[in-house]
C-alpha cells in the first residue's frame, strides 16, 4: 500500500473501539443502488451502486479471514504427557478460532470484478507481532492480497432469484456493488483430524446407523478403548458443529470490521449452499464451480471440490482415504506443518517445541485409515453423514445509503462511522 493514498477513515477505524463494534453491530442491508419495491419500506435508491475499493475490500477480506501470527496450540493432554498435543492441522492462526487449530477453511469472494479465493490456511505469517503483541495492519494486507489468486472475471454465477437465492434475500443478496465473502470448510479433513484428535485420546467409532463395530479396528486394541467407542454420527455432528463456529465466526469478525469502517451489510446463511458451490443441477448457475456427486444412497448431492483451488480430503480427489489420512499427516508433521522442527513460531526455542509433539506412527496411520476407509465404503462418500465440503454463513459488505434510514428510522439507525463514511473514505 502507498501510504499517501491511505484515505483518513484508516484512522477512524484504527482508533474504532470493541465494545462500540458489539453494541452498535446490525444488519444493515439497504444499499446505495438498491431497491425495495412494495411493502411498509418501499424505496428506491437515489444513488448507483458502489462497489468497494480496493483498500475496503482488503480490509473485509483480512478481518474475515487474515493470517495474524503463529498460533500457541494446545500445551499438554494429560493421557499421553509429556509430549505436546499433536491436533493442529496449522501452524498459523487467522482471525477466528478453528477447533484445536485444525483450520480446514478456505474464504472465497466475489464482487463486480471477479471471483477469487484466500489460501492462506498454510502459508507463514505475513508480519511478525511487536513488542506489545501488535500486528502491522499494512503488512497484513500486502501478505493477503500475495494469497488472493482470481479464478474469474465477473461476478459470481448465481441469479438473484428463488430458489438459489432465499426469498427474503433476492433484493439485496450479491447484488452489483456488494461484496460478498464465503467461508468454505473441507469437511472431510476436519473428520479425518478429528479421528486423530479422538484416536490419540484413546477412542475409535463404531458405525451407529447400521449397528456395528468396524470391522478390523479390534486389532489396534492397544490404542484404544474397545468397550466404549463413540457413535459415527456423533463424530461427524461433533466435526460439522466445530467448522460450522469457525466459519461464522470468520464473518462475524468481518461483521464487527463493518462498524469500525462505516460500511453496511450483515452475516446471514439465506444462499443455497449447493447453487453457491454449484451443485443446484443446472448448468447456468456456476456458483463456485465445484465438483458435485450424486447417488441413490444420499438425499442431496454431495460437493467435494475444484480441482487445483479446494479439493477435500477424499476421493475424487484422493484414490482412496488411506490416502487422504496420509496428506493430512504429511500437512501436520511435513514441511511448514505445526510439528515440524524447521516451522518458524512463538517461542524462543521452537524446534524444541515443535519436535515435542508425538508423531503418529504406522499403527495410528493404519487405524484412522481403516475407520475412514470403512465409512467411504459403507455409505459411497466420506464422511457418510454429512457433507465433504460444506459452508455456512456468508458475509456481505456494501456502502449503506443513509437516506433510506433517515426517511424510515428514528435516529441512531446506524453509527457516527457510517455517517462519515463518504467523506473520510471517499472524499473525491
Amino acid at each position: 500500500m502507498v501510504k499517501t493514498n491511505i484515505p483518513e477513515g484508516f484512522s477512524d477505524m484504527m482508533r474504532f473501539g470493541l465494545v462500540e463494534a458489539l453494541t452498535g453491530r446490525r444488519s444493515r442491508r439497504f444499499f446505495r443502488g438498491a431497491d425495495i419495491p412494495d411493502g411498509v419500506l418501499a424505496y428506491t435508491s437515489k444513488h448507483a451502486p458502489m462497489p468497494l475499493s480496493e483498500l475496503e475490500t482488503l480490509l473485509v477480506v483480512t478481518a474475515c479471514a487474515g493470517n495474524t501470527g503463529w498460533h500457541n496450540m494446545i500445551y499438554r493432554a494429560e493421557i499421553y504427557a509429556p509430549h505436546l498435543s499433536n491436533y493442529a492441522g496449522s501452524a498459523s492462526g487467522r482471525t477466528f478460532p478453528s477447533a484445536a487449530g485444525f483450520h480446514t477453511s478456505k474464504t472465497f469472494f466475489t464482487d463486480d470484478a471477479g471471483l477469487y479465493v484466500l489460501d492462506n490456511r498454510d502459508t507463514p505469517p505475513p508480519v511478525e507481532r511487536d513488542a506489545d503483541g501488535r500486528s502491522d495492519v499494512e503488512g497484513l494486507l500486502e501478505g493477503l492480497r500475495a494469497n488472493i489468486r482470481k479464478l474469474q472475471d465477473g461476478r459470481l454465477g448465481l441469479p438473484c432469484e428463488v430458489p438459489h437465492i432465499e426469498a427474503h434475500n433476492t433484493w439485496v443478496a450479491n447484488r452489483p456493488g456488494t461484496l460478498l465473502v464465503i467461508p468454505v470448510g473441507d469437511l472431510a479433513q476436519h473428520v479425518i483430524l478429528n479421528l486423530c484428535y479422538l484416536l490419540q485420546n484413546g477412542q475409535v467409532m463404531m458405525d451407529d446407523v447400521n449397528g456395528r463395530t468396524i470391522p478390523g479396528v479390534e486389532q489396534f486394541s492397544a490404542l484404544a478403548d474397545m468397550d466404549d467407542p463413540l457413535p459415527l454420527t456423533f463424530v461427524e455432528q461433533l466435526s460439522l458443529s466445530e467448522l460450522t463456529a469457525e466459519l461464522s465466526t470468520s464473518c462475524y469478525a468481518g461483521t464487527l470490521m463493518l462498524q469500525a469502517m462505516g460500511l453496511g451489510g450483515w452475516m446471514f446463511n439465506g444462499i443455497n449452499p449447493l447453487s453457491m458451490l454449484g451443485a443446484s443441477g443446472d448448468p447456468e448457475v456456476p456458483g463456485l464451480g465445484f465438483r458435485f456427486d450424486e447417488d441413490d444412497r444420499w438425499a442431496l448431492p454431495n460437493v467435494t471440490g475444484r480441482e487445483g483451488v479446494m479439493e477435500a480430503c477424499c476421493p475424487p480427489h484422493y484414490p482412496d482415504m488411506r490416502a487422504a489420512v496420509e496428506a493430512v499427516v504429511e500437512r501436520k508433521f511435513g514441511p511448514g506443518g505445526p510439528f515440524n522442527e524447521q516451522t518458524p513460531g512463538p517461542w524462543k526455542d521452537t524446534p524444541r517445541v515443535r519436535r515435542a509433539a508425538q508423531r503418529h506412527d504406522a499403527a495410528f496411520r493404519d487405524c484412522v485409515a481403516l475407520q475412514a476407509q470403512y465409512v467411504f465404503d459403507t455409505f459411497g462418500k466420506f464422511p457418510g453423514t454429512v457433507p465433504s465440503i460444506y459452508l455456512m454463513p456468508y458475509l456481505q459488505a456494501h456502502h449503506l445509503d443513509l437516506d433510506f434510514y433517515d426517511t424510515f428510522f428514528h435516529q441512531g439507525a446506524y453509527l457516527e462511522t457510517h455517517a462519515q463514511h463518504m467523506e473520510r473514505w471517499h472524499p473525491n
